[in-house]
């Protein structure tokens, strides 16, 4: 048996810029990316501090140290610049790994900084 849970979050990191032309997903900085263990293509649910909208999509890479998060597609709709939101990636493990699992807490500034 597997359970699913929190890998790691992204807490309250600003969305820098929406774009509906875009096919979709949302792209982070990497330097993000790689604090809080999310991969590209990955999948995350990404939750709206500023309207209570949830959505899940999966992670592009965004240009590093630029501060990026942008919310492409269809979820730009639901979200867009200046919005506070939180990303928050999964992983499937087994109850004996639970014990020894931790997850990963980043809390970025305004600017998406570490």
């Amino acid at each position: 048996m597997f359970i699913q849970v929190k890998k790691s979050k992204i807490h309250r990191a600003t969305i820098t810029e929406a774009n509906l032309n875009y096919m979709g997903s949302i792209a982070i900085d990497e330097i993000l990316m790689e604090t809080a263990n999310i991969y590209e293509r990955e999948r995350v649910q990404v939750l709206n501090i500023n309207n209570g909208e949830r959505l899940e999509t999966y992670v592009i890479k965004g240009e590093k140290g630029s501060g990026i998060i942008s919310i492409n597609g269809a979820a730009a709709l639901k979200m867009g610049e200046g919005d506070k939101i939180i990303i928050i990636s999964y992983a499937w493990i087994t109850p004996e790994e639970h014990p020894e699992f931790t997850s990963i807490n980043v809390f970025p500034d305004d600017h998406n900084g570490i």
